[in-house]
C-alpha cells in the first residue's frame, strides 16, 4: 500500500549524503593518481625508486586497483547485510589508508602492486555501498539529486589530484590519505545506520530514531515505518534465497537492468576517452601542459556532473540515460571519423583539427548528466532490501571487470583496427545503449522504494 505523507526536513538526508560520498572523492584520487604520478615514475631521473619504473611495470600498478575493486565489490553488499551499511563504510575506510600508507613508504614497485590492489577493494566496496546508504536515507523527492553524489563526489576527487599532479609525489598521497580519515571520523561521529537496515534486523526504536533524524523531529514517521515493515515482512515470507534474483520477477529485472546500466557505462569508452584525452587535445593543435589539459578536462566532468544533480528529478532517469547515450554516440561518431580520416586514409585534417576535441568535450559532458552517475544511483533504488547486498556486490564487481577488461584491451583494439574504428565501435555499443534504456529502463523518479518494487513485479 502506497501512502501519501508530508514530506520531511531535508538538511541531514543532504549532509549525511555529502559525508557519506567522501568515500567517492577518495575513489577519485586513487583512480586519477596514475595520471600525475606517471612522469615521476617513469622519468629517468626519478628520486622515488633507484630506477625508472618500465612501462610493463606501470600497465600493472595502474590496472591492479581494478583487479582489487571485483574484489572488494563481491562480499561488500553481503557485509553490508549482515553488520550494516554504517559498520562497512567505515571499516572501508581502512584500505585506503594503508594504500596511502604504503605508497608512502614504497622502497619499490611491488609495494606499488600491493597498495594499488588494496585500493581497488576499498574502492569495489565503497562503490556498492555509499549508493546502497544514500539510496536508503533519501527521501523519493530528493533520491535522484542525492544519488548523484557519488559520480560528483568521485570526479571531484579526480580533479583535486589532477591539481596535485603540480605538486609532489608525497603531497599527492599525503593529501589523498586525507579523505578516508576524514570520511570515518565525521561518519562514525555523525551518521545513524539506516532504518531499513535496523529494521531488517529487528531494531524498530533505533530505526525510529534514525529515520526522525534524517526527516527531522517534526515529521510522523509511523506511516514510513509501516511501509517498511510491510515490505520486509512480505520479503521474508517468500525465504529468500540466492536464486531469487533471477527467479523472482522483480529482482531478475532490477538486476537485468543493473547489470545492463553498468555494462554499457564501461563499453561506452568512457577510460578509453579520458586515457587518449591529452593525445587528442594535442592533435587539436593544443600546446598546454598535459596536467592543464586534465584539469580542464576534470573541470568539465564536475559541471556537467553537477548539472545531473539539479535535472535527475526533474526530467527523471530515463531521459537523461537515452539523452546521454545517444548524443555520447554521436560524439564517438566524429571522432571516429578524425581519427579515420588521419590515421588510415592518412588525409591532411587541418580543416577539422577542432573536430577531437569538440568531441570529447560534448562526450564528457554527456557521460557526466546521465550514463556516469545514473547507474551507480539506480543500484541503490532498484532492489529489494533483502537482497540488496547480493546483487550490488555483483553489478559493482561487473563494473570494475569491464573496466579492466576496456582499459586493457584499448590499445590492442587501436592497433588492430584503427583508433578511428574503434570509437565507432563505442558509439555503435552506445546506441544499443539507448535502446536498452528505452525498452527495459523502469522511471524510478519520485516513486517510493516499495512502489518501485511493484512495478518491477509488473503489478503498476
Amino acid at each position: 500500500m502506497l501512502h501519501l505523507k508530508a514530506e520531511g526536513a531535508k538538511f541531514h538526508q543532504y549532509m549525511a549524503a555529502v559525508i557519506a560520498a567522501i568515500g567517492a572523492v577518495a575513489i577519485g584520487t586513487a583512480l586519477a593518481w596514475t595520471n600525475p604520478i606517471e612522469p615521476i615514475l617513469k622519468h629517468a631521473d626519478t628520486k622515488i625508486f633507484t630506477k625508472p619504473v618500465t612501462d610493463t611495470e606501470f600497465s600493472l600498478i595502474g590496472s591492479l586497483l581494478t583487479v582489487g575493486a571485483v574484489f572488494g565489490a563481491l562480499p561488500a553488499g553481503f557485509l553490508a547485510d549482515k553488520f550494516g551499511r554504517k559498520p562497512i563504510i567505515l571499516a572501508l575506510c581502512f584500505p585506503f589508508v594503508l594504500s596511502w600508507v604504503l605508497i608512502l613508504i614504497a622502497p619499490s614497485t611491488v609495494f606499488l602492486y600491493l597498495a594499488r590492489f588494496i585500493q581497488g577493494i576499498g574502492t569495489g566496496g565503497f562503490c556498492g555501498v555509499i549508493p546502497m546508504f544514500i539510496g536508503e536515507i533519501a527521501e523519493s523527492s530528493i533520491r535522484g539529486t542525492l544519488g548523484t553524489f557519488f559520480q560528483m563526489f568521485l570526479v571531484i576527487g579526480i580533479e583535486i589530484t589532477y591539481f596535485l599532479g603540480l605538486t609532489t609525489y608525497t603531497v599527492i598521497a599525503l593529501v589523498s590519505l586525507v579523505f578516508p580519515i576524514l570520511l570515518f571520523i565525521l561518519f562514525l561521529a555523525l551518521i545513524p545506520e539506516t532504518a531499513i537496515y535496523l529494521m531488517k534486523v529487528g531494531q524498530v526504536e533505533k530505526a525510529e530514531t534514525s529515520l526522525r533524524y534524517y526527516r527531522g523531529p517534526a515529521y510522523n514517521v509511523s506511516n514510513e515505518l509501516s511501509e517498511i515493515q510491510e515490505e520486509l515482512e512480505a520479503q521474508s515470507q517468500k525465504k529468500t534465497v540466492f536464486s531469487d534474483l533471477w527467479t523472482s520477477p522483480a529482482n531478475k529485472r532490477a538486476l537485468i537492468i543493473s547489470l545492463g546500466l553498468m555494462l554499457f557505462q564501461q563499453l561506452s569508452g568512457i577510460n578509453a576517452v579520458i586515457f587518449y584525452s591529452n593525445g587528442i587535445f594535442v592533435a587539436a593543435g593544443s600546446t598546454l601542459d598535459p596536467i592543464i589539459c586534465s584539469i580542464i578536462v576534470g573541470a568539465v566532468q564536475i559541471v556537467a556532473t553537477g548539472t545531473s544533480v539539479v535535472l535527475v528529478d526533474k526530467l527523471g532517469r530515463r531521459i537523461l540515460l537515452m539523452m546521454s547515450d545517444f548524443v555520447m554516440a554521436i560524439a564517438l561518431g566524429f571522432l571516429g571519423l578524425y581519427f579515420f580520416l588521419k590515421d588510415t586514409l592518412h588525409l591532411n585534417v587541418q580543416a577539422i583539427a577542432f573536430l577531437p576535441l569538440l568531441s570529447v568535450v560534448v562526450y564528457i559532458i554527456m557521460f557526466s548528466m546521465g550514463s556516469g552517475p545514473i547507474p551507480w544511483m539506480m543500484i541503490g533504488e532498484l532492489f529489494a532490501p533483502e537482497v540488496k547486498g547480493n546483487a550490488t556486490g555483483i553489478a559493482v564487481a561487473l563494473n570494475w571487470s569491464l573496466a579492466f577488461v576496456v582499459t586493457l584491451s584499448f590499445s590492442t583494439l587501436s592497433s588492430t583496427l584503427g583508433t578511428g574504428i574503434t570509437f565507432w565501435l563505442f558509439s555503435v555499443i552506445c546506441l544499443i545503449g539507448t535502446l536498452f534504456t528505452y525498452l527495459l529502463v523502469l522511471e524510478t523518479k519520485g516513486k517510493p522504494l516499495n512502489q518501485i518494487q511493484i512495478e518491477l513485479a509488473g503489478n503498476k
